[in-house]
């Protein structure tokens, strides 16, 4: 049973840093990834998707310039570099993965079939 596990959440000041790291466990899925994120009483929102091969990402507009994401499929881990963090940015982030051989980035939560469990980002001002 393929897992995503996400790591690396915290609490960071306005202004900070911090890097998320989602690895696989159970077996292997070759498909595009992606970042997620739920605040209290908010529906979840896409936040940064790449494809399998890593040369194509997307952003949402709120996190262009300030997000990166990443991946190293030898270590079939995908990562999410944040910068400049903001209060707003407070939420539970989740990892995704589209199903095996799917590998085209899309921000559509419903493409996506497995999912992390997420971790938590809390940025204090």
């Amino acid at each position: 049973q393929v897992q995503l596990v996400e790591s690396g959440g915290g609490l960071v000041q306005d202004g900070g840093s911090l890097r998320l790291n989602c690895a696989t466990s159970g077996g292997t899925v070759n498909s595009a990834r992606a970042w997620f994120r739920q605040a209290p009483g908010k529906e979840r929102e896409f936040v940064a998707t790449i494809s399998w091969s890593g040369d194509s990402s997307s952003y949402a507009d709120f996190v262009k310039g300030r997000f990166t994401v990443a991946r190293d499929n030898a270590r079939d881990t995908m990562y999410l570099y944040m910068a400049r963090l903001k209060p707003e940015d407070t939420a539970v982030y989740y990892c995704a993965a589209r199903p095996h051989g799917a590998h085209y980035p899309t921000s559509n939560r419903d493409d996506y079939t497995y999912w992390g469990q997420g971790t938590q980002v809390t940025v204090s001002s």
